[in-house]
Order: structure tokens, then C-alpha cells, then sequence
């Protein structure tokens, strides 16, 4: 019971710093923009979201178990890395986290009329005649880069880079909001854009941040898991703290 209620604590904490350091970078943003002051761009709301990721993969990884994103869980639950009851954990802290940091913007920026646009923004501009089957599609690309790279680096136990999950998650998360910032604003993760939506009344096209990166976060997950883990039994991660040093180096079977 414990170590549930640590890994809820951990994705619901990873969650809320994630959603608040993103959304309030686009806030911040806007604020920039409406007071005539100098602003950062694309490439410091990238920032801000790939070092709020991988700070939080990097503090919290070994005590979560969903890695703050609901893409994430729902991969480490089809290959049999986490059970039926932790993702759902995993899902209501990372939503309950994403609704706390979005409400928490809401009170704590000015009352300008940019907030609520500000909060909703990462919303798929379809006036740039991308198709909402276009978006579901770069979002799932870009989903699938994040949960390969987290595979790779925290799940494959052998390769000894979970020291390195962090890094590279928030490279792949930063990388994907450059490509992605003026079509869909590069989500990739449901409960990054499931808060402020709850908090702004704001559920244009919402379906693209689930559909999308569910999908492309699955695939990634079952491809790892069939081409590059099949010698080793889905408990040996990260997540099976208990696996020692020795039997995390040996080739192991399947479970049946």
C-alpha cells in the first residue's frame, strides 16, 4: 500500500510540474506578447517543456510508474510492465495533477483577456488546412519517438541509461514541440492538454491529445518490447527495483 501511494504521489507531483512549467510558459508568452515586451518563441516554450520533463523523469523516475503521461502508462501496461491497477493509478494522479496546475495558472496569472486563449492554445490549428486525421497522426509520431526513447533508456534494463532517461525524454519532448508547435502545438501527452482544458472550458479537437498519442505510444511500447526485449521478462526495469545487478545483466526468458 505504500509503494502505491508513493508511485500516486510521484506521477501526480511529475504531472503538476509538467503541466504548470508548459502551460505557464505559453502564458508567459502571451503576457510578453500583450505588454509589447521582448518574447522567447517556439523555442523557449520547447525549452521549458522538455526541461520540466526531464527534471521531473530524472527526480522522480524511479518511484513513478507511468512517467507523468497516460501514453506512457497505457504502453508499459499492454507489454506487461506495470498491472491493471497501478496504470489506472497512474491515470488519475497524472489527471488529477494536470487539473491542479491548470486551475492553479488560472489564479494565480492576471485576469487578461490572453488567459484563456494562453491555457487552450495547444489546441490543432486547423486553419492551416491541417486535418484532423493529419494531427492525430504528428502527434502520434511524435508520442511514439517519446515512449521508444523512454523504452530504450528506463525500461531496457541492460543498457544501464536510466540515468540518461531523463535527458533524452526531454530532448525527444522539446525536439517534437519545435516540429509540431504551429499545427498541434506538440502535446504528446493527453494529460498535458486534458487540465487546461477542464480549466478554460476548452475542448476544440480534444480527442486529437487521446487518439493520437495512445496510439503511437502503444505502438512504440509493443515494437520495443517484440524486437529489443524478448530475453528479458517484463519485470526487469526500473520499475522491479528488486531485480538484482547479476540477474539484470543475464539474458532471462519470457514468462509464459
Amino acid at each position: 500500500m505504500h509503494r502505491f501511494a508513493q508511485k500516486f504521489a510521484a506521477e501526480f507531483v511529475g504531472t503538476f510540474a509538467i503541466v504548470f512549467i508548459a502551460a505557464g510558459s505559453i502564458c508567459a508568452e502571451q503576457y510578453l506578447v500583450a505588454s509589447g515586451q521582448a518574447k522567447f518563441g517556439v523555442v523557449g516554450i520547447a525549452l521549458a517543456y522538455g526541461l520540466a520533463y526531464g527534471a521531473m523523469v530524472s527526480a522522480l523516475g524511479h518511484s513513478a510508474s507511468g512517467y507523468f503521461n497516460p501514453a506512457i502508462a497505457v504502453g508499459l501496461w499492454v507489454t506487461r510492465r506495470i498491472t491493471t491497477l497501478q496504470a489506472i493509478g497512474c491515470w488519475i494522479a497524472e489527471l488529477l495533477g494536470s487539473m491542479s496546475a491548470a486551475y492553479l495558472l488560472v489564479a494565480l496569472i492576471p485576469n487578461a483577456g490572453w488567459r484563456t486563449r494562453a491555457l487552450g492554445s495547444i489546441t490543432p490549428d486547423l486553419s492551416t488546412e491541417v486535418t484532423r486525421g493529419q494531427a492525430m497522426t504528428m502527434e502520434a509520431v511524435l508520442t511514439f519517438f517519446l515512449v521508444f526513447v523512454i523504452f530504450a533508456t528506463a525500461i531496457d534494463a541492460r543498457r544501464r541509461l536510466q540515468k540518461l532517461s531523463g535527458f533524452g525524454s526531454g530532448l525527444v519532448l522539446a525536439a517534437g514541440v519545435l516540429v509540431a508547435a504551429p499545427f498541434t502545438g506538440g502535446a504528446m501527452n493527453p494529460a498535458r492538454t486534458f487540465g487546461p482544458a477542464i480549466a478554460t472550458h476548452h475542448w476544440e479537437n480534444h480527442g486529437v491529445y487521446w487518439i493520437g498519442p495512445l496510439l503511437g505510444g502503444t505502438l512504440a511500447a509493443v515494437m520495443y518490447d517484440r524486437l529489443f526485449l524478448r530475453d528479458q521478462r517484463p519485470g526487469n526495469s526500473i520499475h522491479s527495483p528488486q531485480v538484482d545487478e547479476t540477474e539484470a545483466r543475464e539474458p532471462l526468458g519470457r514468462h509464459p
